[in-house]
């Protein structure tokens, strides 16, 4: 039985199978994305959603959709789905689903009367292209099958409308049309692979509704443009492939081109898999060859903390080193120019912030455990030094070194950390001064860098390091430790947040902490108490105040709730490693019961992935971005450290 399987009960009810979304990606950054049942409920979904450098660093989405209708004896059953103003839905195709499969690559199965077609959409890797192959299963009588194009041409952050701008030219091409409405977009290149008749039949469906946006308190309505159709004959065990691409193929080709990106996918067919894949995912690749780590789907770019957090789990704990190389390859550069104020050559964002550097050295730390310590130090010891000097003399613009071996951040009125949200121009956490997540990074990565530093016999300089570690160390544990167990979570100056945040449990996961071991279990011990949750911890403690713990309503209303009781499956995976370092295997099942929480997911909102974040209370649902880089990065690290301690004895 496949893993990634629903029956017929739950395609046919919108009610399940419009919560769940399916994302296909290529190595570039375009993507397509849907519903199950192929009606879009977000103005990011679209078969066919592409950048556009020429235009902007947005991606755009050309082809929205692509109805087809089964035709036989004169009747029409039209097995597409949109969504209207007023809550009306047409023209209802998925009654039409006998099951979807998304094991290897997603496939529908519909049955109209004696029709049995089956539908398999695959991404192509390596080419903006969507390739959809239709195979008809069985049929009595002869069938004919017809495919409505809908357009948008517009970015993902905006909508389409009935216009008088809009291009209606085409031109014929093999096996179907090329069309641009808008000049400095791409052309659309429609094919298939067995010859058809288009018809010029244009005409703009108006008030497609988004419930997505709706909810959101965003704008929520398009009108898409439709050119006209395609028409062609099928026969019984015939199959024809539909490519959508902004660049033209062979029509012949199709057919081979589907089946070699068939082979070259690894099937879903259990919860490691599955996260594999949705690792691969995150792949980008410029035209320059630099890699780097999206940090989500479907709004997400490449953002420095996210490709340093996530890095190590969507590659090493996947053996994927050579990938993790790569991409540390453009990160470092994108680093080095920052730290000499240079204008950035690489395309990642938010390189400034200033725990970006101690998250650099925590992946590199990663690799060292990974790879070797001397492999470690050949690939990136000569950027360990240069990062610890950089911020020992003070050249972090919002990062200082104060003479009790503390880092202090301004975060009163730009949000700097992790918690990034703002409303009205304000971080809604304004996290400033000692921070507590910044320095505990700050006393582990002193810590590996003289470990680092001993082990090339560079005695004088693993002392110096040993010695800001020990100040580090003692004003960490006199600032940050409070009588009730746990760690404020910032301090400046008199001010001191006494919050139950998560933000603690990297003074305990990490390598190196700061803390003794009864310090250590009471911090994990408060987590597992105030924040645990089966989809990680909390962002608050539902015991401190401004607890908001739902992820729903207009943009400011989530932007209040966004880290303010909110669980995020990236921090249970330190949590996770926090258990294993201090109870070891008798935490194992523990652990493993804990991962149910997410498996659990895999099928529920973003198929085969993890959404950005969750509720905070039940039946904590997955909420914001479909796909998000730490989530996937820190589930598949975990899973690698419970089989290293499960083999320990």
């Amino acid at each position: 039985m496949s893993y990634l399987r629903f029956e017929k009960a739950v395609m046919t009810n919108l009610e399940e199978s419009l919560r769940r979304e399916l994302l296909r990606t290529n190595r570039s950054g375009a993507y397509s994305a849907s519903t199950l049942v192929d009606c879009n409920t977000r103005k990011y979904h679209g078969l066919l959603v592409v950048p556009v450098p020429e235009l902007d660093d947005e991606n755009h989405v050309l082809l929205s959709s692509l109805d087809c209708t089964v035709i036989q004896h004169g009747a029409e059953f039209n097995l597409g789905l949109h969504k209207y103003q007023g809550n009306n839905y047409s023209p209802k195709g998925h009654k039409y689903i006998r099951e979807f499969d998304a094991s290897l690559v997603p496939t529908t199965v519909y049955r109209v009367g004696g029709v049995v077609l089956k539908k398999e959409v695959i991404f192509q890797h390596y080419e903006d292209r969507i390739l959809i192959r239709y195979t008809l299963e069985d049929a009595h009588s002869a069938t004919t099958l017809r495919f409505r194009p809908f357009l948008a041409f517009r970015s993902v952050r905006q909508f389409t409308h009935e216009n008088m701008v809009a291009s209606r030219e085409y031109t014929p091409i093999d096996g179907g049309i090329k069309t641009c409405m808008y000049a400095g977009y791409p052309d659309l290149f429609m094919q298939f692979s067995k010859k058809n008749e288009f018809v010029f039949q244009p005409d703009w469906y108006r008030g497609i509704e988004y419930p997505k946006e709706q909810e959101r308190g965003y704008a929520s309505n398009e009108d898409l443009y439709v050119p006209g159709y395609f028409e062609m004959p099928i026969k019984k065990g015939e199959s024809i492939i539909f490519s959508g691409s902004t660049s033209q193929v062979k029509a012949s080709s199709l057919k081979k081109l589907f089946d070699a990106e068939v082979a070259d996918r690894l099937p879903r067919d259990n919860f490691y898999h599955s996260l594999v894949a949705a690792a691969h995912q995150f792949h980008n690749r410029k035209a320059n060859d630099d890699r780097y780590l999206l940090a989500g789907y479907p709004w997400f770019k490449a953002r420095a903390r996210d490709t340093f957090i996530a890095l190590p789990g969507l590659t090493l704990a996947i053996d994927e080193q050579d990938y993790f190389e790569l991409v540390m390859q453009t990160a470092e550069r994108g680093l080095r120019d920052f730290m000499e104020g240079k204008e950035l050559s690489v395309q990642i964002y938010e390189m400034e912030q200033p725990d970006v550097p101690l998250w650099a050295v925590w992946a590199i730390q990663q690799y060292a455990k990974h790879a070797g310590r001397e492999k470690a130090f050949e690939m990136y010891g000569k950027l360990l030094q240069d990062i610890v000097t950089f911020i020992e003399d003070g050249k972090h613009p919002n990062l200082r070194l104060d003479a009790n071996g503390l880092l202090y951040a301004n975060g009163r009125d730009h949000a700097v950390t992790w918690m990034n949200s703002t409303a009205n121009g304000r971080p809604v956490v304004p996290r400033s001064g000692y921070i507590v997540e910044f320095n505990a990074l700050w006393y582990n990565a002193l810590k590996f860098c003289a470990s680092m530093a001993a082990d090339r016999g560079d005695q004088k300089g693993a002392e110096q390091l040993e010695t800001m570690a020990l100040k580090t160390k003692q004003s960490f544990v006199d600032t940050f430790v409070n009588e009730y167990g746990y760690l404020l979570d910032y301090v400046d100056g008199n001010m001191m947040d006494w919050s139950v945040r998560p933000n603690m449990i990297f003074a305990v996961a990490l390598d190196y902490s700061p803390l003794t071991q009864q310090q250590m279990k009471s911090v994990v011990d408060i987590c597992t108490r105030e924040l645990l949750t089966p989809k990680g911890l909390r962002s608050l403690s539902p015991k401190s105040g401004g607890y908001n713990p739902m992820y729903v309503g207009p943009q400011t209303q989530r932007d209040y709730a966004y880290h303010q009781g909110t669980a995020w499956p990236w921090l249970g995976g330190f949590y996770m490693e926090a258990c294993l370092k201090l109870y070891k295997r008798s935490r194992l099942s523990f652990i493993e019961r804990q991962m149910v929480g997410y498996e659990d997911e895999i099928d529920y909102h973003a198929i085969g992935t993890i959404s950005e974040l969750f509720d905070g209370n039940p039946p904590f649902h997955g909420r914001g971005a479909m796909s998000f880089a730490m989530n996937v990065a820190e589930i598949l690290r975990t899973m690698k450290l419970l089989e290293k301690y499960s083999y320990q004895k």
